[in-house]
């Protein structure tokens, strides 16, 4: 049986997934009611940055082999999507106007948005623990049939 995703260092990530998942949905809805017209394909790239951190905490807080699934889907994504627009970002910044959550590799954030989807990645490969083996009582003697 894995282990459960959401202790240990998997409460850090949920802690840390949901409060990305806060802030880039408000940096993503004020930036697409306000200004959508000056950079869409940014603020589109942080609306899904925003579902991807809201799908990975789901997951991450279920625990469960289809959350573990859910949560390795949306970390894959997410990395890929950080190398992808980290690199068009700083080979083509004309391309994005402003900012995604995930330009130039997440520096806006502390680089959080590329290393967060590899510490999920890793925690969520890490061996499960071995079986505790449970010694077995001797069965109880039979007691005779009453008459």
């Amino acid at each position: 049986m894995p282990r459960p995703v959401n202790t240990g260092l998997g409460r850090v990530l949920v802690f840390v997934y949901g409060l990305f998942a806060v802030a880039a949905t408000c940096r993503a809805g004020v930036q697409i009611i306000m200004k959508f017209g000056e950079a869409p394909v940014s603020y589109l790239l942080s609306a899904l940055a925003a579902v991807l951190y809201i799908v990975a905490t789901v997951g991450l807080v279920r625990g469960d082999a289809g959350g573990r699934r859910l949560a390795q889907a949306c970390f894959t994504v997410e990395l890929i999507g950080v190398l992808a627009v980290g690199t068009l970002s700083v080979l083509q910044p004309q391309d994005f106007p402003d900012a995604t959550v995930w330009s130039g590799f997440g520096e806006g954030y502390g680089y959080l948005p590329l290393v967060l989807p590899v510490l999920g990645l890793i925690w969520l490969r890490r061996p499960s623990p071995a079986p505790v083996a449970v010694p077995e009582r001797p069965a109880a003697p039979e007691q005779p049939a009453a008459r």
